[in-house]
This record gives structure tokens, C-alpha cells and sequence, in this order.
């Protein structure tokens, strides 16, 4: 599964926002916006906040990820 900063990322791009957008919608400089897309993990506060701007849950997936995990680990 792809990191949660590389979703985030991808998301961006798919719906076409830029970074600058991000940034302002996250009210933050674009140099923070970057810093997100290069940690392996988030705050779930700020993931909070970027589920609504992006209209993506997150949690969700990461959710989804975690039960698949543990599916797995159940069938070994």
C-alpha cells in the first residue's frame, strides 16, 4: 500500500488542485505542503482537515488497509 503522503499527493494531482491552492486551503506555506508529501505518516488532525478540502476520506482507506492486514494475518 502507498503511503498516506503519497495519496495525498496523488489526489491533488488527480483532481487538478495545485500546491499553492493546498497550501492556502490548509493555510500554510507551500514549503509545508511539501513537507506532508514526504512523511510516511500524518497527524490526524491535519488528515482530518485534508479529508474535507480534498472531499476523500482517508481514514477510511487507511481503515480499509488495516483490516486487510489483519485478515491476512488471520489466514497464515
Amino acid at each position: 500500500m502507498k503511503t498516506i503522503s503519497e495519496l495525498i499527493k496523488e489526489e491533488l494531482e488527480h483532481q487538478g488542485k495545485s500546491i499553492s491552492w493546498f497550501a492556502q486551503k490548509l493555510s500554510c506555506d507551500r514549503s509545508n505542503v511539501y513537507r506532508i508529501f514526504q512523511k510516511n505518516s500524518i497527524d490526524t488532525n491535519i488528515l482530518t482537515r485534508i479529508s474535507i478540502i480534498l472531499h476523500r476520506n482517508f481514514f477510511k482507506e487507511l481503515a480499509e488497509e488495516i483490516n486487510q492486514k489483519e485478515k491476512s494475518q488471520y489466514s497464515q
